[in-house]
């Protein structure tokens, strides 16, 4: 399936947010939540450029399932490390450990289950951080009312992350031409919603 103009167009916006937030929306940040932001928004950076570039073809590189789990490990451990203080150090282990377990099944042939349950659990802790923390803050007073938008952005990427990873494990939850339609759309609004909740919130 080739990229359109559309396509294109929006893959190019989805990569000047996130070089956008890379490059001036990390002040006022300590040092490991600077780390994984930069990780993360480095990862969508990136993305949305070898996508623009390469077209389509490279979401069926055997890396993809490896690489769309860093985004969300890498921005839920920010948020953990910023507003979660007790949770610190047991987040971070879970973030290495998750992401390591989904890089160590995918690099073998596995004909068991554990692969999908791996990525599903490493995604779903990541994912769920992601979606509920910025929203309960929000909620709570402890952030401003837009900080929620990093939330739905959460949802969003949780979502495309599992699409793609179960298209590569084989079992699509959508068929891969309607998951390749609505990728570029996805990749730009969940972008856009990270950055105008960590800018605005």
């Amino acid at each position: 399936m080739k990229l359109t103009s559309s396509d294109r167009v929006l893959l190019l916006f989805t990569a000047l947010l996130a070089s956008y937030q890379v490059a001036v929306g990390m002040d006022g940040f300590s040092a490991l939540p600077i780390i994984a932001y930069t990780i993360g928004f480095g990862v969508l950076l990136i993305a949305a450029l070898l996508i623009f570039i390469l077209g389509f073809d490279v979401l069926d590189s055997p890396v993809v399932v490896i690489v769309s789990t860093v985004i969300p490990l890498a921005l839920s451990l920010g948020l953990v490390w910023q507003h979660l203080a007790s949770y610190r150090t047991s987040y971070l282990l879970f973030t290495i450990i998750g992401f390591l377990a989904v890089a160590w099944t995918r690099s073998i042939q596995m004909q068991n289950k554990l692969p999908v349950i791996i990525l599903a659990i490493t995604h779903g802790i990541a994912g769920m951080t992601i979606f509920l923390l910025p929203i309960i803050l929000s909620i709570q007073g402890g952030m401003k009312p837009l900080f929620s938008l990093v939330g739905v952005g959460g949802a969003l990427i949780g979502i495309g992350g599992l699409l793609l990873s179960f298209l590569k494990t084989g079992k699509p939850i959508l068929s891969r031409g309607t998951i390749m339609r609505l990728f570029p759309i996805l990749l730009l609004v969940t972008t856009a919603l990270f950055v105008a909740g960590f800018q605005y919130g």
